[in-house]
């Protein structure tokens, strides 16, 4: 008879369960990407409670706050108090790493009119921006003051960040 040549895992396994290594390996693949989307899944629920964390801590009234992650977008609904909270809290989500994109579904309780959204390039300070909105470098506080408590210093802006500019009367 003789020595016959077979390829070792290509066939069902005749003790065990029976599947071929391929299918082993399928179904070890289904789920491994099971498990990744799960793991993913936990991971946009954690940024979302971090988001709406951060935005109680920065004492940024919204009623019923609720800010839900899907990869590098990132929705938000409730009440804001007024409209620079609002503009305040797409902020705060906006400039955060991972999130390209914000879906702002609030409203707002008081109204006023909308502010600008200036991003930030290399070479800008809040005075170049002044004079761009305002023409007059000096009203740099005024853009400070609309970007509080975000940030904390007229001198630590960055590129690629949005800022918040105010109507001005």
């Amino acid at each position: 008879m003789g020595l016959f040549s077979f390829i070792k895992d290509a066939g069902a396994k005749v003790f065990g369960i029976g599947k071929t290594s391929a299918e082993e390996a399928a179904e070890a693949k289904a789920a491994a990407n099971a498990k990744a989307a799960a793991d993913e899944l936990r991971i946009e629920e954690a940024a979302a409670r971090n988001l709406e964390e951060t935005i109680n801590d920065l004492q940024l009234q919204v009623e019923n706050l609720k800010v839900f992650v899907d990869d590098d977008m990132a929705r938000i609904s409730g009440m804001a108090y007024d409209q620079a909270t609002r503009e305040k809290v797409i902020l705060v989500v906006g400039n955060t790493s991972g999130i390209a994109t914000v879906d702002d579904q609030m409203t707002v309780e008081h109204t006023e009119p909308e502010a600008q959204f200036h991003t930030v390039v290399s070479g800008d300070t809040l005075g170049k921006i002044a004079k761009k909105y305002y023409g007059n470098a000096m009203k740099y506080p005024v853009i400070f003051e609309a970007n509080k408590p975000m940030l904390k210093d007229p001198d630590k802006i960055y590129p690629g960040q949005v800022l918040r500019i105010p109507h001005m009367d």
